[in-house]
């Protein structure tokens, strides 16, 4: 192992009905919030209802911010920016799923911010010194973002979707109640699952460290709890069991306790799979599936050790045989989940015409430059995994 610092200030309160205590953790803490919302499931589904009237019982003033989509964008974080300033409020708390639980954080550091604007911390200009306290209650088992320092915002304007981080936009309490999942369809319920498994390839795959079992072992493990209850949760969407474990999973792939002691490593597949949304505004779960085996054909040239190791731990695959034969057999199975789950395994699932592969890599080099990855992620080598992908 490489060394590292773990620390994750995220209070997390798990049950049902628990979204229907939300205003408990807001006291005094805060006395007034901007309530960040999607497009209305939240308020279909009655999560709105609950999470409002805890904020009333405990007399939090709120205004609604409502209508982020997915794939969240820059000027809805403005247009909150803005709320947050004239109202003076003093935190915010997100219900609903990573797009909105992103676009809170962006808001809650944008609001504080001087001399720069929130889009400049993307861009690698600025950096976040502060945030308003952040509060969320997922709707959807997907993102992590609950437990998390992480955001992604796309700009309409440029075309670029692109992630940052910092330990100011880390949520102080996020409550995970899996009553609030149920309601969601299935074919985000699958992309849901494709997200958090990749959440926890990235370091997998990705961390230089050479003898992590610890790490090995945690990802492995979840990798194949989210695999199974996503395809649980399609057959019995209403069971309670099925979406908290669903839940739990998801958070626990991108808090960081996996990938600690890996040492620093890229996020390669969402790299180049923020510049497929960003151009298709396709959902990210979808992007990712459509990515991800070719990505590991194009992978098992370079580390084909890993890949090996994946198959068996957590593809089940026999270890007798070459690793080429089993490396290939593991990403056919992946494939074959991917395909059962009802998500995209190919590029052209995705109705991508072949003839923008040379658009989507020169978007994702300008990303790749700000991580510092394009030494290692040119446009060449992203379109040699987008062609794989094809």
């Amino acid at each position: 192992m490489e060394r590292f610092e773990f620390h994750n200030p995220t209070k997390i309160v798990y049950g049902t009905l628990e979204a229907s205590k939300m205003g408990q953790w807001l006291n005094g803490v805060a006395k007034s919030c901007l309530l960040v919302m999607g497009k209305g499931s939240a308020r279909k589904s009655g999560a709105f209802d609950r999470v409002a009237g805890s904020l009333k019982e405990y007399g939090i003033e709120f205004k609604v911010l409502e209508g982020v989509k997915s794939n969240p964008v820059l000027s809805k974080v403005e247009e909150g920016i803005e709320v947050v300033k004239r109202g003076h409020l003093e935190s915010v708390l997100a219900l609903g799923g990573g797009s909105v639980m992103d676009t809170a954080k962006a808001i809650a550091a944008g609001a504080l911010m001087e001399g720069a604007n929130i889009w400049d911390v993307f861009l690698g200009k600025a950096e976040i010194k502060a945030a308003l306290p952040i509060f969320t209650c997922p709707t959807l088992a997907a993102s992590g973002s609950e437990m998390n320092g992480y955001m992604v915002i796309t700009n309409e304007e440029t075309g670029h979707k692109l992630a940052t981080g910092s330990i100011h936009v880390y949520p102080s309490v996020s409550v995970l109640d899996p009553e609030l999942t149920v309601t969601v369809p299935k074919d985000y319920t699958a992309y849901g699952g494709v997200d958090a498994v990749c959440h926890l390839m990235e370091p997998y795959f990705n961390g230089p460290a050479k003898y992590t079992p610890v790490q090995d072992a945690l990802a492995e493990s979840l990798m194949k709890t989210i695999m199974n209850e996503t395809m649980a949760c399609l057959k019995d969407p209403s069971s309670l069991d099925h979406r908290g474990a669903m839940m739990w999973g998801a958070t626990l792939a991108l808090n960081g306790l996996t990938k600690a002691g890996v040492g620093e490593h890229h996020f390669p597949v969402h790299l180049i799979e923020h510049a497929i949304s960003a151009i298709f505004d396709v959902p990210h779960g979808a992007g990712l599936g459509a990515l991800l085996p070719g990505w590991m054909r194009f992978f098992a040239t370079k580390r084909p050790e890993r890949l090996r190791k994946f198959a068996i731990q957590v593809m089940g695959v026999h270890p007798h045989g070459s690793d080429e034969e089993v490396i290939q057999e593991g990403i056919i199975t992946f494939s074959g989940w991917l395909e059962k789950i009802g998500t995209p395994s190919r590029l052209k699932d995705l109705g991508i015409g072949k003839d923008s592969l040379s658009d989507i890599a020169h978007n994702a080099s300008f990303q790749a430059s700000i991580w510092g990855m394009d030494g290692v992620y040119s446009g060449d080598v992203i379109h040699t995994v987008l062609t794989m992908a094809y």
